[in-house]
């Protein structure tokens, strides 16, 4: 995540530092220890995190379990994994819902967190999962809140309690009170209660958000904090403990570009574990947090089950299924290709995907040059296309793709090379579909690595297998001409002899198998006869 982007580098840094060494001394451990401690601080996590974490690294570093480990370094970065898991909650914490419906959440927090934009997205989250949620718009002193929760609860396709304008009139406690009401009467098994913020924590603040709390006694209280505040996040998180108490934290604007280290204190010093994070703008870019997956992200280890879970999410298992086939069956055409595109644009940011795989931190300057709009652009070329030419691109000759990039705003060179991967790439999954292994562009054959083909049969080699060389050519080059060797003729002509004579006339022959008058008259002269 953009939030941890600094803190991510600083600690890749030092481990690389710590790989080149084939066993770890003291010193080695205190000063990987120094290190992790500066970039701790300097994304602002708190002190005394800090000096509880580092301690906690350098007693486990200096112990057995890493001058013993085939692989010190690897074992370190493990440890500081195990402990970063343990500040940021070390379990992940679900929600807790009523046994008697509705469930009551309400939100608190500071003016300018998000806890608007995160009751919509909460909402929908839930709605996912075949909830019912009810937003109530008890924030009755911002301006136009109601109206913001009202857009936003339109947005996520959920109801909204609104009785009252806002804008300073209404009294919050009674709304919140009758808002659990309707819920009961329009049954809704979840209420999520939007609460007035301050722009700091004062006396007001806290004692209206505490009758809230009385008057609808609700099962979680969720604390909603902007992770771009810095240091004054852990005193805002200890004042609202104080004065309302919560069970969780959310964290919002973890896209941001700050420093964000103080999530990793919130959680540690007030005890509440983090249930929730907010990674963007859109009511989709919102997650339950799972401390471990955080601390991979955080240590460039990469997040491969929140990935699953977004592509399961996104996939249609069944039309996966029927795209498999038609690589199999070599029918995949680039309406299939279309429509396989418009599931990853459903996963959400390609850049965010790619930020989940593990070293996705060595390709951060190609990431940061990733333009979203290509799909877009990709998609208008497709389109662009008759359904004739998307199941036969073989028809794309050169005045049909001339057509194609004038409809689309390309160039022909863009509609070749989409027609060219599309290519390439139905190639690949043909051969991957029939159990084989790619042979990926720009590398080699995979060594070891079946391709999917039926196995070719070795013809034996024609020619001599005679030891004298010369007799060897000579035969050779009677097999090039078509003749065959004299030794074939007569290994061919021999008969039932066991001298190789003749053995009489054979069927379909039409001479006898012996010598011809010929042979015999030269036989003859030759003994002297």
């Amino acid at each position: 995540m953009a939030t941890f982007g600094n803190l991510s580098d600083r600690l890749a840094e030092t481990f690389k530092n710590l790989r080149t060494k084939g066993k770890l001394s003291a010193a080695d451990v205190d000063g990987t220890v120094r290190e992790i401690r500066r970039a701790l601080l300097d994304a602002d996590v708190a002190l005394e995190v800090v000096k509880d974490f580092t301690g906690k690294v350098r007693e486990r570093a200096l112990g057995d379990e890493v001058s013993k480990a085939l692989n010190p370094a690897q074992q370190v970065v493990q440890i500081v994994n195990d402990e970063l898991v343990t500040i940021l909650g070390g379990q992940q914490r679900r929600l807790e819902f009523a046994k008697k419906p509705p469930t009551i959440i309400m939100l608190a927090g500071l003016q300018g967190a998000g806890k608007t934009t995160l009751a919509g997205k909460l909402a929908k989250w839930l709605a996912k999962d075949g909830h019912t949620p009810l937003l109530v718009a008890a924030d009755l002193q911002r301006p136009n809140a109601v109206t913001q929760l009202e857009v936003v609860a339109r947005q996520a396709g959920v109801a909204v309690y609104a009785p009252e304008p806002g804008n300073g009139v209404g009294d919050p406690v009674k709304v919140a009170r009758d808002g659990v009401k309707y819920a009961l009467q329009k049954v809704h098994d979840v209420v999520i209660v939007d609460t007035a913020g301050r722009l700091g924590v004062d006396a007001e603040l806290m004692k209206q958000a505490a009758n809230i709390r009385k008057a609808i006694n609700p099962d979680e209280v969720l604390f909603v904090i902007d992770a771009m505040i810095g240091q004054d996040a852990v005193a805002t998180a200890k004042a609202f403990q104080d004065g309302v108490d919560f069970t969780g934290v959310v964290l919002t604007k973890l896209d941001g570009d700050a420093r964000g280290g103080a999530a990793l204190s919130v959680a540690s010093l007030t005890g509440r574990p983090i249930m929730f994070a907010s990674t963007g703008e859109g009511l989709d870019d919102f997650e339950p947090f799972h401390p471990d997956r955080m601390a991979g992200r955080i240590l460039d280890l990469g997040d491969i089950l929140t990935l699953i879970e977004q592509a399961q999410g996104a996939f249609d298992e069944d039309e996966a299924r029927k795209v498999a086939e038609k690589f199999a069956t070599d029918t995949f055409t680039l309406d299939d290709f279309l429509g396989q595109m418009q599931q990853l644009r459903n996963m959400g940011s390609i850049k965010k995907m790619m930020s989940m795989l593990p070293g996705a931190g060595a390709m951060k300057a190609q990431l940061d040059n990733f333009d979203e709009r290509e799909i877009v652009r990709t998609e208008a070329i497709i389109q662009s296309m008759t359904k004739l030419e998307r199941t036969t691109p073989k028809l794309l000759n050169g005045s049909r793709r001339m057509r194609i990039a004038r409809g689309s705003g390309s160039s022909v060179t863009e509609v070749n090379q989409l027609v060219q991967r599309f290519e390439q790439a139905a190639k690949m999954m043909k051969t991957v579909a029939k159990g084989g292994m790619p042979n990926i562009p720009g590398m080699g054959p995979i060594p070891g690595a079946g391709y999917g083909g039926k196995p070719k049969v070795q013809q034996k080699k024609k020619g001599s297998k005679s030891g004298n060389p010369a007799k060897r050519a000579a035969e050779n080059a009677a097999i090039a001409s078509g003749v065959k060797p004299a030794g074939e003729t007569m290994r061919a002509d021999a008969g039932g002899s066991g001298f190789g004579l003749g053995s009489g006339a054979q069927p379909g022959r039409g001479k006898a198998g012996g010598p011809t008058e010929d042979e015999m008259a030269a036989l003859q002269k030759m003994l002297g006869r």
